[in-house]
């Protein structure tokens, strides 16, 4: 149980509520932000006392049940009741078991099959693992980078050329769905010390981490929408993805453009240019 964290999280999804929101009076002399603290022990049915020792890092282990309470009085998404069951150090329902960087056969035939749309595997801290030709002519060819750079997070805080690639706003999104999956999967792998040493490495290198970090948000992405600003064939709107392996230890992401469209003729131009980039490679 990582009752500091636990505490921080729950002041965070306390202080995001308004009263107004839950069918609670509004006050207009409120001090607090969002709820106060007797507000969701009465909404979670349990002792103000309690909620209180634990907001101060001091209380016991609360129960599954206590937990699911606390789940429903501040709203919580799917990905933040399993964040806070983590953090309270039990296992949510659809937990499995600890990160694998081996990629099925059958997943890495399928990579293989989808040779006109841009897809990769990454594992559950965002670790490339492996890429079709067309990921790379898209996106660039993470068997370029040095191992140690080849993660979704690190490329996003520390490469400076990333920005380029998308619009603002797709970018700033990017960042904010990278760091809510990694304090994610930080509390579904607290012995994970690869995952450990990447946060601390983007905490001290990237300023605009450290500050997303500290929102305590979670979220497991599994769809949007994003353009690409594609050097050669220009902007590509594509809609994007995320499939996750029965063990929730890797992902399949799969970036597509729907038919007829420009992003699909773009998509399709740069199937030929990868082709004859790898023609050109092999005659070399």
């Amino acid at each position: 149980m990582d009752r500091p964290e636990l505490a921080a999280f729950l002041r965070s999804r306390r202080e995001r509520l308004r009263p107004e929101d839950l069918g609670l009076p509004a006050s207009t002399c409120r001090r607090t932000a969002g709820l106060r603290r007797e507000e969701v022990a009465m909404l979670a049915g349990m002792s103000v006392d309690y909620y209180i020792r634990l907001e101060q890092a001091r209380g016991p282990q609360p129960s599954a049940q206590l937990l699911n309470a606390l789940s429903r009085a501040l709203r919580l998404t799917k990905d933040e009741h399993d964040h806070l069951f983590h953090l309270s150090g039990l296992m949510p329902e659809n937990e499995r078991r600890s990160p694998t960087g081996h990629v099925r056969p059958g997943v890495l035939h399928l990579l293989d099959k989808l040779d006109d749309t841009p897809a990769m595997v990454v594992s559950d801290r965002g670790d490339f693992l492996a890429w079709n030709a067309m990921h790379a002519a898209l996106l660039g060819d993470p068997g370029r980078l040095p191992p140690e750079q080849r993660n979704v997070a690190w490329q996003h805080f520390c490469n400076p050329d990333a920005a380029a690639l998308f619009l603002p706003e797709d970018f700033a999104r990017n960042g904010e769905n990278a760091v809510a999956d990694l304090r994610a999967r930080l509390a579904a792998h607290p012995d994970d010390t690869r995952l450990r040493a990447l946060i601390e490495e983007l905490r001290m290198r990237s300023e605009r981490f450290a500050e997303l970090w500290e929102r305590h948000d979670v979220e497991l992405r599994r769809s949007d929408h994003k353009t690409v600003l594609h050097p050669v064939v220009g902007r590509i709107d594509l809609d994007c993805e995320v499939m996750f392996s029965p063990d929730h230890d890797q992902r399949l992401i799969i970036h597509s453009a729907r038919a007829g469209t420009p992003a699909h003729q773009a998509l399709a131009l740069l199937r030929v240019l990868g082709t004859e980039r790898m023609a050109s490679a092999e005659q070399d």
